[in-house]
């Protein structure tokens, strides 16, 4: 028989435990919601010139398609080391050490630009190597045009993103979501004024929209750096301070934690951009359709991208104090949190499809078979979608724990050991077309999101039996 004090000691544990829960979950929501809005800010910037240079018409569309392609595949090989400002920035933040927080950012910074300024001047070659790829002229012509005012924004997008990094690491994200969300209509008004020549401005047509970008990307870029030095509470750690010193350690502990994440957001942008090529072979209603429906999916991608920056830092605190049970719990109830959103929004995505075209084509007869292909891929997306919420949260949690090289195995997996083969094998010999390159997207992403997610439970549930064991 059970005594009464056993039964009373066994409820408070429990009621503990499930304190403990809704508190991670508070905690979590708390720091996601502005990264996730800032996230969301960022790709309306974007969503909002695509809608602009819609306007231009389908080969225009066909074209920032293609110049997305070589903008994001120079972008991911340095996002790695500039977010892993926020895992090493969070650890020295949960163990008090305010000097490792600032040498974390510099440290960032200075790869920002190390990378940043050879990979900028490549891609103003962007239209040889498109035609080099078998793409049609016009549209690669254009592409090269809307890159000669696109790629400065290289630099300072990741500088801009290394601060950012930096305020969430130490529990204040909002100034950056203050930062985007006056982006946001800047870059709407700026960019529609040179694209058209309005308010006095040159009519500078698709290279306005991506000098637009890079103008709004420095403006952005300098008020972090103005924030993050003169405002509480990121005054007290002197983030200008000593910046031009190089910390050699440090680097090394940087590029050896991003240089995986940026190997990882590779292979997968990889297999995006390859999958936009087979599209960009079917023909130009596909391409067109195909850079539609990813900027749907970027878009509710941003919100798990905020739980997944709001995991790592929540799980890196933990690690800095050495709380592994704290630690797995974050993990875990972020990727839950990643989970139901994407759940609901692809389910709202799939009632809405055949109006989302209209917002970047308009209602028109020349634009219906490529309005009728992006509603197709946003049906066959409803796995894409969810698999994508999970893997990029889980990958979050696994950062937090300075965990990014079993990942980047991962990815080679997921993304071209099955999704890139299956996309090509059903959208080619197997017939289905876009539909069937998109399914092996989403078959792809599972497998990837799979893998992350166990290893994340591995890890954390051998951290804990260690940590019990002392």
């Amino acid at each position: 028989m059970t005594s009464p004090a056993f039964s009373l000691a066994a409820d408070a544990r429990a009621s503990a435990k499930l304190s403990a829960w809704r508190t991670e979950i508070a905690e979590t929501f708390t720091l996601a919601v502005p990264m996730a809005l800032t996230q969301l800010g960022q790709v309306a910037m974007m969503t909002t010139d695509l809608a602009l240079i819609g306007r231009l018409g389908e080969t225009a569309v066909a074209a920032a398609a293609l110049a997305h392609i070589v903008l994001f595949a120079t972008f991911t090989m340095g996002i790695g080391l500039v977010s892993a400002v926020t895992p090493l920035g969070a650890q020295a933040f949960g163990a008090r050490a305010p000097r490792r927080v600032r040498a974390a950012l510099r440290v960032g910074l200075w790869a920002s630009i190390m990378l940043g300024l050879p990979l900028t001047v490549l891609q103003l070659y962007s239209d040889e190597l498109l035609l080099a790829l078998g793409q049609d002229p016009a549209s690669s012509q254009l592409a090269g045009r809307y890159l000669e005012g696109l790629a400065w924004s290289l630099v300072p997008s990741w500088v801009f993103i290394a601060f950012r990094g930096f305020m969430g690491a130490v529990n204040a994200p909002g100034p950056a979501l203050w930062i985007t969300l006056a982006a946001i209509p800047t870059n709407a008004v700026l960019a529609y004024a040179l694209i058209h020549g309005a308010f006095g401005l040159p009519q500078l047509g698709i290279f306005g929209a991506g000098l637009a970008t890079t103008l709004v990307a420095v403006a952005m870029c300098i008020a972090a750096a103005v924030i993050s030095a003169t405002c509480r509470p990121f005054r007290k750690y002197a983030v200008l301070q000593e910046l031009w010193r190089p910390d050699w350690l440090l680097m090394r502990r940087l590029l050896a934690l991003g240089l995986p994440i940026s190997g990882s957001s590779l292979l997968e942008y990889g297999m995006f951009a390859a999958a936009a090529l087979l599209m960009g072979q079917i023909s130009t209603s596909a391409l067109a359709a195909h850079q539609i429906a990813l900027q749907i999916a970027a878009v509710m991608f941003m919100v798990p991208l905020g739980i997944s920056l709001s995991a790592t830092v929540r799980v890196g605190h933990a690690i800095g104090r050495d709380d592994q049970l704290s630690a797995r719990r974050a993990g875990f109830t972020a990727i839950w949190l990643g989970l139901l959103f994407m759940a609901a929004m692809t389910l709202l995505v799939a009632l809405t499809r055949h109006q989302i075209p209209v917002l970047f084509l308009g209602d028109t007869g020349a634009a219906n078979e490529t309005a009728q292909i992006t509603a197709a891929l946003l049906v066959v997306g409803a796995s894409f979608f969810m698999a994508d919420g999970m893997q990029v949260v889980a990958n979050g949690a696994l950062r937090g724990r300075n965990d990014t090289r079993i990942p980047l195995l991962f990815a080679a997996l997921g993304f071209w050991g099955i999704g890139f083969p299956c996309s090509y094998l059903l959208g080619f010999p197997g017939g289905l077309g876009p539909s069937g390159v998109w399914i092996g997207l989403a078959v792809g992403l599972t497998v990837y999101a799979v893998l992350l997610v166990w290893r994340f439970h591995l890890l954390s549930r051998d951290a804990l039996t260690i940590s019990a064991r002392r």
